[in-house]
């Protein structure tokens, strides 16, 4: 742990993405700086590419480690792992030379935070399908971080401001989702949220967790998951002290969570718990006639270090045009910041 600002590894996710990009841009805010030393993990070249077609004016340093970054602002230090060169740089489209790099990228970060080089981890836009096609099979960003990490249990939250979702499963079928809701597994991932937010708010925890069927299953009508699996693990929760309902049915679940009468949610799988909290996070921009992420974090919960994420994609058909929010990314670095900042709770 560190008493000055925490030492950020920034990957920049696929170099034909819009993840170069808006590193660049959340870089040349001072409001980063203030909170942390950022490294880009990255190529330097395609960095320099960014700052260019974003008519930015930041001087763009390879470094070839950590140590060696200024950390200043106007500057923005890369560890430059020489990936992927200028001129076989593809813009909105997907590549295996592309995927290789953008893996890579992640690959370094992780190891800087598992030698404790760096204090976090933060995580721009991947292709799974470039990812896949350089011969790295891995469902997203957080399978790589939990098997690189050796963790079994972990889970995926998503927060737009105090609005915070982790889940229970992710990316996985609806029927082997419906297949993971069982008692030792939702009670997990309350601890795991319980521990996140207490961390990100500064000591309050109050949870909900979601039902798995409509109306909780209604007895018995529409499915027992419910009664069987979420309602014992919420009772197991409550007595190791952490202060949760639930289960609660989901169409009544997020409207509570928005008004502020809980500070998280744990949802039974990936759309249950994705549809609301993007639903908020995504904006229309009529001068470009596209939707995208405005804000919103995507954090991994129960890995042995902090790893922090935009929540979108490579945004493919916006990518070198210079026209992409850094709000996400901006969001995550804050996150990333505090959270390695604040000593993980034990029970």
């Amino acid at each position: 742990m560190t008493s000055e600002r925490p030492l950020l590894a920034i990957t920049m996710g696929d170099p034909g993405g819009i993840g170069p990009e808006i590193c660049a841009k959340a870089l040349a805010l001072d409001e980063v700086h203030a909170v942390c030393r950022p490294l880009v993990v990255g190529d330097a070249s395609v960095v320099e590419d960014a700052v260019r077609f974003c008519g930015l004016g930041l001087e763009v340093r390879a470094v070839g480690e950590p140590h060696q970054g200024r950390f200043a602002r106007g500057t923005i230090d890369v560890l430059d792992l020489g990936n992927m060169p200028r001129d076989r740089l593809r813009y909105g489209q997907v590549t295996e030379e592309q995927g290789r790099a953008s893996f890579q990228y992640v690959a370094e970060a992780i190891d800087l935070a598992l030698r404790r080089t760096v204090d976090a981890n933060v995580t721009g836009p991947i292709s799974k399908a470039a990812v896949n096609a350089a011969g790295f099979r891995y469902a997203g960003h957080t399978e790589i971080y939990a098997d690189r990490t050796g963790v079994a249990d972990y889970a995926l939250m998503l927060a737009h401001g105090s609005f915070r979702v982790a889940h229970v499963s992710t990316h996985v079928s609806l029927r082997q989702a419906c297949d993971a809701v069982h008692r030792e597994r939702v009670l997990k991932v309350v601890e795991l949220t319980d521990d996140a937010v207490r961390r990100m708010t500064g000591g309050r925890a109050r949870l909900a967790v979601a039902g798995l069927n409509p109306h909780c299953g209604e007895g018995g009508l529409f499915g027992t998951e419910d009664d069987r699996e979420v309602a014992p693990a919420v009772r197991d929760a409550r007595e190791r002290g952490i202060e949760v309902e639930g289960p609660v049915p989901a169409d009544t679940l997020f409207p509570k969570l928005r008004g502020g009468q809980y500070d998280a949610v744990v949802a039974m799988y990936h759309d249950q718990g994705h549809v609301p909290t993007k639903l908020l996070g995504f904006r229309y921009d009529d001068a470009t006639g596209t939707w995208s992420s405005v804000a919103g974090v995507n954090v991994t919960l129960g890995l042995p270090i902090v790893r922090t994420s935009v929540d979108h994609g490579t945004a493919f058909d916006r990518a070198g045009r210079g026209t992409a929010s850094a709000q996400s990314m901006v969001d995550a670095i804050r996150m990333a910041a505090t959270l390695a900042l604040s000593p993980r709770e034990t029970r």
